[in-house]
């Protein structure tokens, strides 16, 4: 044999190698990119506050409904709201001729009230002595002109205490009921 030439054993190599070769695993493949996400949307501004009515008669009127009953043999008219309970009341307390306006909610010391009707406005200050827990109470003299201004106020009156929610309540005749009898 010559000894430049290929023999069959270095072919049967060749081919060897090559059949492993072809058996190795192809390259992988470069990693793909994580796609990026999308920026999150920018939340929506808050929505604006309610604004106040420039006028107290554009107001909603609280819902709810007025009650008159004889309450520890006083004449009283309860507002009652949506859920059954007392959110405001005037009573007659007349061993004094005085008509108390109270309002649901706290107070350990004086606060200012104001009663707004269509005859105008009138500043009140409470009286936590007068108060039951749970109660901001301030009272009025069974002559005072402003009694007659809420129970004649066209359709409503506003009746505000520092600190709580206005109430906006109408002018029904169970107002006018107690300070009938209490003069």
């Amino acid at each position: 044999m010559k000894a430049n030439a290929p023999s069959l054993r270095d072919g049967a190599i060749v081919l060897g190698l090559l059949l492993v070769a072809s058996c190795a695993a192809p390259p992988k493949p470069a990693p793909v990119p994580a796609p990026v996400p999308a920026p999150a949307p920018a939340p929506a501004p808050p929505l604006p506050l309610p604004k106040p009515p420039a006028d107290w008669r554009d107001a909603a009127q609280t819902a709810g409904t007025w009650r008159w009953g004889m309450v520890a043999g006083r004449s009283t008219a309860s507002f009652v709201g949506v859920g059954g309970a007392p959110l405001a009341t005037l009573t007659c307390d007349r061993t004094t001729a005085r008509v108390l306006l109270a309002r649901r909610g706290d107070a350990a010391a004086s606060v200012a009230m104001t009663l707004t009707s269509t005859f105008g406005t009138r500043p009140l200050s409470s009286d936590p002595l007068r108060g039951a827990p749970g109660w901001v109470v301030a009272e009025l003299h069974s002559n005072d002109p402003m009694l007659d201004s809420i129970a004649f106020s066209r359709g409503r009156f506003a009746f505000e205490v520092a600190g709580l929610d206005p109430l906006y309540l109408p002018s029904w005749p169970e107002i006018s009921r107690v300070v009938e009898d209490c003069r």
